[in-house]
């Protein structure tokens, strides 16, 4: 069975800070897994499909759509105020840090962008937090951009002028600012969605019980670790919750709405 931390690992840092606090899991937990690299621009829905994922993170949404469906075993809970101390995230709505714009209705008839269409916070958040603003049957921009892969594409699209405004995952954009600020310098944030539910690690593998459990509790005791400490900081991490795999149908919830409410997007 395999191990991946994709989704942040947003730089080479988080990278290695995320292989070693996994590393420190899997051997608390007694399994002997393997590390796979899966990096952009490979999708992660692909990697999100194998049947020999161990350990990896999993988009609420995603996960909340899989047939069969995943194990949840943990998700992080980030350490900085605006995420309560809950497994929470949202995402964040940027313009360039030398826009104009001021607020969201600002950027109306600008050109926006967004990751990919299976993703939560870079697409369906955004959509969902537009909504309000579409009942008039309009559509709110005179060109959409898709297709910017993550939020490090988004800024690289805002930065190179070709998009006004887009979203970006709340924690991805914390880790930016934490270990790349040159990088999280070039835009600024106009308006934030409300959250959900922390994406998870999840294992799509047979698991029994025991093992099962084994990896939760070593999840749980990376809190409390104190040789983890440095980890924990360099990714912004306080600790892990075990969540019920229902509450991400909240996501599933949201997305449905925008199908069935919102103007379609290219």
């Amino acid at each position: 069975m395999i191990v991946n931390a994709r989704m942040y690992s947003v730089c080479p840092a988080a990278k290695q800070a995320w292989n070693e606090l996994l590393t420190w899991v899997m051997k608390r937990a007694e399994v002997d897994w393997q590390f796979m690299d899966w990096d952009a621009p490979k999708l992660l829905a692909e990697l999100w499909a194998r049947d020999d994922l161990g350990c990896a993170m999993m988009c609420g949404l995603p996960y909340s759509l899989r047939e069969p469906k995943a194990v949840v075993l943990a998700a992080p809970v980030v350490s900085l105020p605006r995420y309560q101390d809950r497994s929470i995230y949202c995402s964040d709505i940027a313009v360039r840090s030398d826009s104009q714009y001021r607020s969201l209705e600002d950027t109306f008839g600008a050109v926006c962008g967004y990751t990919l269409k299976d993703s939560q916070s870079g697409y369906f958040a955004w959509r969902h937090h537009l909504l309000p603003f579409e009942r008039t049957g309009k559509p709110l921009y005179r060109e959409i951009v898709g297709g910017l892969m993550n939020p490090k594409g988004v800024i690289e699209a805002l930065a190179a002028g070709r998009i006004d405004v887009g979203p970006l995952d709340s924690y991805c954009h914390d880790l930016f600012r934490h270990l790349l600020p040159e990088l999280a310098a070039k835009v600024r944030v106009i308006a934030t969605t409300d959250p959900t539910p922390m994406p998870p690690l999840v294992s799509t593998a047979a698991l029994d019980a025991a093992t099962m459990e084994r990896v939760r509790a070593a999840f749980l005791a990376v809190e409390n670790e104190s040789s983890l400490a440095p980890l924990r900081s360099q990714l912004l991490l306080k600790r892990f919750v075990v969540p019920d795999g229902s509450v991400f149908d909240l996501q599933k919830m949201r997305a449905s709405a925008v199908e069935r409410e919102g103007i379609a997007w290219p």
